[in-house]
């Protein structure tokens, strides 16, 4: 797979956004903070403009007019170029078709798990999944809310996608501890063995 000349998916937004009009990077940040865009995309004023600069220099956009509002620093205003929605669009079949190997920290603390204590173990991820189950209410809430005020729901798409994924970490979650903490043929008793000789093998060195 080819390296794109900017990698950062906030570019990708960007792009996206483009496509509705010219706007300066600051219409583009506000447009992009009305649509909760932060839960999807790394945002930041710094990062935007950083990125900006990139799809600038890469041909992707170019600037339409520059303009200055009393003492305002100058806004350049900003266009997709033909080169720019050719990658926007080339870039987004690639995401939607071929799955991308992402690093998840929960993934990173769970092939480390055996580090904790079973009974520590279960306890926190017991508190994780009180917050999946209250983050879960909360996506439920956004996405009726939004719909409820005449928004299609293809607009959510990405609200149902991450209601589907905490769905499936939370049913993860209830079994890995059914599994720890079943009577008899559970982990628990395994598990706290390999912790306990691991903890002795460190004593007596």
């Amino acid at each position: 797979m080819a390296k794109r000349k900017v990698s950062n998916l906030l570019a990708l937004a960007v792009l996206s956004y483009l496509t509705q009009r010219p706007m300066h990077p600051y219409e583009i940040q506000r447009n992009l903070r009305e649509n909760d865009a932060a839960r999807t995309f790394k945002l930041s004023y710094g990062s935007l403009y950083t990125v900006v600069r990139q799809l600038a220099t890469a041909g992707f956009i170019e600037a339409q007019a520059t303009s200055r509002e009393g003492n305002l620093p100058e806004r350049t205003v900003y266009q997709l170029t033909a080169a720019g929605r050719s990658e926007m669009v080339d870039w987004l079949r690639q995401l939607v078709a071929e799955p991308q190997q992402e690093h998840s920290a929960f993934v990173a603390a769970l092939s480390l798990i055996v580090v904790l204590p079973p009974d520590e173990a279960v306890s926190l991820l017991k508190g994780r999944l009180d917050l999946l189950v209250a983050e879960s209410e909360g996506v439920r809430q956004t996405i009726d809310r939004t719909t409820a005020s005449g928004v299609h729901p293809i607009f959510l798409v990405e609200d149902e996608y991450r209601l589907a994924m905490v769905a499936a970490e939370a049913e993860f979650i209830r079994q890995f501890i059914e599994n720890v903490t079943r009577s008899e043929t559970g982990w628990a008793e395994p598990w706290a063995a390999f912790h306990s000789n691991q903890a002795s093998g460190g004593e007596e060195k």
